[in-house]
């Protein structure tokens, strides 16, 4: 298996309850290593930027309004088989779906408000974590 990124965001919700160290600590005791993490407010320009694969969806304006509706956490993440790893680790999109002991069956209320975001391929993980950071924001040697 090779090394692998992948773009987690915690989201306002995650925010607002208070939860993005009990988030990470789950992350990080998967063997997740942190390249970079920042705290930031979306713009709409910026989510609807992010977002623009469900532009022609029927949830686009709601997804855009929640993800600027305060702080949220983008966190550049790597390890071997990254993007599989984390897409099981937080869980299926409805919390009601998710498995126990996942993210979003832990934390999330809602399809819409679930906790925390996760690359769904390799190749978005690369480009997701680039549309967040630059590369000389990014620690690879820990």
């Amino acid at each position: 298996m090779a090394i692998e990124r992948t773009l987690c965001i915690l989201k306002p919700d995650c925010v607002r309850k208070n939860l993005q160290g009990a988030v990470l600590k789950q992350i990080q005791d998967a063997g997740f290593k942190v390249l970079g993490m920042k705290m930031i407010r979306l713009t709409p320009e910026t989510a609807g930027g992010f977002y623009a694969v469900h532009k022609e969806r029927p949830f686009f304006g709601e997804l855009v309004e929640f993800m600027t509706s305060g702080p949220c956490v983008p966190v550049a993440l790597e390890k071997e088989n990254a993007v599989a790893d984390y897409r099981k680790l937080i869980g299926a999109t409805d919390p009601a779906e998710a498995e126990e002991g996942t993210v979003r069956k832990l934390y999330a209320d809602s399809k819409a408000e679930n906790i925390a975001h996760g690359s769904d391929s390799v190749e978005n993980g690369r480009i997701e974590v680039a549309y967040f950071f630059a590369e000389s924001e990014l620690i690879a040697n820990q």
